[in-house]
């Protein structure tokens, strides 16, 4: 077993240095802690990826498969409190890796129907919750400009 194993690729991709490292992390508290090795045992990610989110401030964003949510939302807390201590001065934050896939139009010939956890809207929706995740969204206020522009406050 190695830190390569926590990353989940399709096949011909190599991982980036950040998933290396964020895969080795994860690896050695698995290895380190004996309380997290029975909950990050089965973990794997998918990629991830580095956000410059303003001020000079950075956020790394690790995407997950939407099976797997669940067991990390388990050892979420400590995770991030974990990678956070070892990539200092970025947030890190882990999200469902979901597909979205596009209106059928005439021209298209899809057979089946749209599932409604594949559509745009949705996928935003699960999105903000994973971002926000110890915390639970009860209201959202949509404001918008004279211009057209959309503003979301939750």
């Amino acid at each position: 077993m190695s830190a390569r194993n926590k990353i989940v690729k399709p096949v011909g991709q190599e991982p980036s240095d950040l998933e290396l490292q964020i895969a080795q992390n994860i690896f050695d508290l698995e290895q380190n802690s004996p309380e997290l090795k029975a909950d990050l045992r089965g973990l794997q990610f998918g990629a991830a990826r580095e956000f410059e989110i303003g001020s000079g401030k950075k956020a790394i964003i690790v995407f997950v498969p939407v099976p797997l949510l669940k067991a990390f939302h388990k050892v979420q807390a400590r995770l991030v409190r974990e990678l956070e201590k070892k990539f200092s001065d970025r947030h890190v934050v882990f999200v469902a890796q979901r597909r979205i896939l596009r209106k059928p139009s005439r021209k298209s010939r899809t057979k089946q129907m749209r599932p409604r956890s594949r559509t745009l809207t949705s996928v935003h929706e699960k999105m903000l919750e994973d971002l926000v995740f110890p915390t639970e969204i009860v209201g959202k206020r949509t404001k918008v400009r004279v211009d057209g522009t959309k503003q979301i406050k939750v």
